[in-house]
């Protein structure tokens, strides 16, 4: 194991009521890093004059902030504080592009830990309808970051399920030459789409718990409205086995491919970093059911004062996205191409849904032969930056019970060699999983990785589709 590194400053970040703060290499390296993309280019070029033999390793811009995610929460024994351990990638090129944020995302994954124990489950949803403007979220939940990034992701995810409907390329092609027609046009009824967490993959060891995975589901079902929308409904001349059809086509060609998005594409990077603090939560609030932890006057007080929306954020109104939603939902805000007469616009209403935070705790067999080496990685990242030896994923953690040492992080120790990189390949590669099957090994992280259909031949008529609402209608026709 390595030695103790000190730390002199500590953090708020993960720490309970009463608690002084937390210290580590997380917690350092977010506050140092930069703000900004241009401020993380100074604060790299700065490091980079200092480091021309290359001895300190990785400088500040090293890890992608974006993608941090929570990995660990230990053993929450009362008055002895609470480690934890989060993942990151590392940047392929942090002197070009060097990676930034780190303080607005560790604090956003710290406020979303104490919002989901704050809150009482059955207030953990939002809801996107335009039948329903009084019930888009919880008051008290809008106040908070997490409520915000749960209500955009879930206006983002509509606008993306329309953009999955787009009759020229896979899947949408495929769903709308499926469906069933009216007067030549694909139709289909009604529906709601929404967000769920899916069972995460767990380990409850060594006192703590291991999020391996945390992956989350898109839901669609059938649903009506009053809200009109900007043209002549078509669904009322399906019968009804035609509209069970078009459910299950959408379940078939459309869900999948929204859900793969939602869980793989960096815009939903804030919406998966929250549902993994939801996770540790919900553990938490587990262990302080069977023995009070620091954290039991913070469970279901419902006071969220303390993680209150930040920064250029601090302004945001549910009722602002709520507007834009409605807007897209009666006027239209996409155009597509059908080669057939008539014109299709799309409805759906939906929400996000954390009241439940579902897990599967692996058994000690598959995590020794799939995670051998994380609880070391894990346990040294407390303490120093590590990282998985032959991947580009960083581990960092902090500590309310890390000792406090005289003026910062002590040196960084000789780094290890590191292997050739593998050639890139041609064709873009499957997502890769946390840590997959590959064995683990904790080092330091030192040395420096090197960097890096065919449209129909007549004329078609336009197709208008709502950013968010997929359920189609026919416009009137001209006089």
């Amino acid at each position: 194991m390595w030695p103790d590194t000190p730390y002199k400053k500590t953090d708020p970040n993960f720490a309970a009521l009463g608690k002084n703060g937390t210290q580590g290499p997380l917690d350092s390296l977010a506050r140092e890093s930069g703000k900004t993309p241009a401020e993380a280019k100074r604060l790299q070029d700065e490091y980079n004059r200092d480091n021309t033999r290359s001895a300190l390793g990785r400088g500040p811009g090293g890890v992608d902030f974006s993608t941090l995610e929570l990995q660990y929460v230990g053993n929450p024994v009362k008055g002895k504080g609470l480690d934890y351990s989060m993942k990151a990638d590392l940047m392929p090129d942090e002197d070009e592009n060097p990676g930034w944020g780190g303080q607005a995302k560790l604090e956003m994954a710290s406020d979303a830990f104490f919002t989901w124990l704050a809150l009482s489950p059955d207030r953990m949803w939002v809801n996107l309808n335009p039948d329903q403007p009084d019930t888009i979220m919880d008051e008290g939940f809008s106040k908070t970051d997490t409520g915000r990034i749960l209500l955009e992701a879930d206006m983002e995810m509509k606008r993306d399920w329309s953009r999955a409907l787009d009759p020229k390329k896979s899947p949408g092609k495929e769903f709308m030459a499926a469906l069933p027609q009216v007067d030549g046009v694909p139709c289909w009824g009604p529906g709601r789409n929404w967000i769920v967490p899916g069972p995460a993959k767990v380990r409850e060891q060594d006192g703590g718990i291991y999020i391996l995975d945390a992956p989350l589901l898109v839901h669609h079902a059938p649903m009506d409205f009053t809200t009109p929308g900007p043209g002549e409904r078509c669904d009322t001349k399906l019968t009804r086995e035609q509209k069970d059809a078009g459910v299950r086509l959408m379940k078939q060609w459309i869900m999948p491919a929204v859900q793969e998005k939602v869980n793989h594409d960096p815009k939903y990077a804030d919406l998966r970093r929250v549902y993994t603090s939801r996770v540790a939560a919900e553990w938490i609030r587990q262990q302080d059911a069977k023995k009070a932890t620091d954290f039991h006057a913070i469970i279901d007080s419902d006071d969220l004062r303390r993680w209150p929306l930040r920064g250029e954020n601090k302004g945001w109104d549910k009722r602002t996205v709520w507007e834009r939603m409605r807007k897209s939902f009666t006027e239209g805000e996409f155009q597509y191409e059908w080669p057939s007469g008539g014109t299709i616009y799309t409805y759906t209403v939906g929400g996000v849904d954390f009241s439940q935070a579902p897990k599967k705790n692996i058994s000690g067999t598959e995590f020794t032969a799939r995670h051998r080496e994380l609880p070391r990685t894990t346990k040294d990242s407390v303490r120093a930056q590590t990282s998985a030896r032959d991947t580009d994923t960083a581990f960092l953690g902090g500590s309310g019970s890390v000792p406090a040492g005289g003026g910062g992080p002590g040196p960084t120790p000789k780094p290890t060699p590191t292997p050739a990189p593998t050639p890139k390949p041609t064709t873009k590669p499957a997502p890769k999983p946390t840590d997959g099957g590959r064995r683990l090994r904790s080092r330091r992280l030192g040395a420096r990785r090197p960097g890096p259909l065919t449209p129909p031949p007549t004329r078609p008529r336009r197709r208008a589709v709502t950013a968010a609402w997929p359920t189609p209608v026919r416009a009137r026709r001209p006089a």
